[in-house]
């Protein structure tokens, strides 16, 4: 029996490259992805990607979406009740796994890890240990388009916000940058790639510095640019 798999999906391009090699897996089915979004300002958080993006995404991917709408601000406690719930409906409708894009940060495995552990169903890290800069190399080879929609200025240069990742970006990482900002140097959102059906359109928007953060907007056809500025 294939494991039946729910994906965490956060718009970026570490879940959707994860979506790309899972689907390449025989023992495993997608059956959906999941992610949060901030119903105050109804983007993802860190990435600040529209939830509309992420709908798109999800009808591209060919996959039902499930959402885990959380307030902001959002405290541990709050976030942590809402996953829980979330898995325990996941379990009922037959999930067995849980995937992440996660690529080698041990602390953020390790919670993930004790988070499923009360709810029978296991994690799945398909990305782990990957060499970033060579996934960053087929990432880019196979059609993968991203943007970067969210910059820490104090790791990477602010302008880089709203860059397309491509050779290019990646050439323009200063020293000790993560090829994949797997440090929380940069955040993405996914527009095609192989995992996806078709392009999602978006054109570009404002570009914004808020709580020590840089973001691009990224605006779905027929939205206007926000009253307020992408929320992490």
């Amino acid at each position: 029996m294939s494991a039946r798999v729910l994906l965490a999906w956060s718009s970026g391009k570490d879940s959707a490259w994860a979506l790309h090699v899972l689907r390449r897996d025989p023992r495993v089915e997608v059956v959906g992805l999941l992610t949060t979004v901030n119903t105050t300002h109804g983007r993802v958080a860190m990435h600040g990607t529209r939830a509309a993006l992420v709908e798109a995404q999800a009808r591209a991917a060919g996959l039902p979406l499930h959402v885990v709408p959380l307030p902001w601000p959002c405290p541990n406690e709050t976030y942590e009740r809402a996953m829980g719930e979330a898995l325990a409906a996941a379990r009922e409708r037959g999930v067995t796994h849980v995937a992440f894009g996660d690529l080698f940060l041990e602390d953020v495995r390790a919670y993930r890890v004790r988070q499923l552990a009360p709810t029978g169903i296991e994690p799945l890290f398909p990305l782990w240990g990957e060499d970033t800069a060579r996934l960053a190399r087929d990432m880019v080879a196979s059609g993968l388009e991203a943007v970067l929609t969210c910059v820490d200025p104090r790791r990477v240069p602010a302008a880089l916000a709203g860059r397309r990742y491509d050779t290019a970006l990646l050439e323009a990482l200063p020293a000790g940058a993560d090829p994949c900002g797997e440090n929380g140097e940069f955040h993405t959102c996914v527009l095609a790639g192989p995992m996806l059906r078709g392009r999602v359109a978006a054109r570009p928007g404002p570009v914004v510095e808020r709580e020590g953060f840089v973001f691009a907007d990224l605006v779905p056809p027929g939205a206007g640019s926000p009253s307020e500025p992408p929320a992490c």
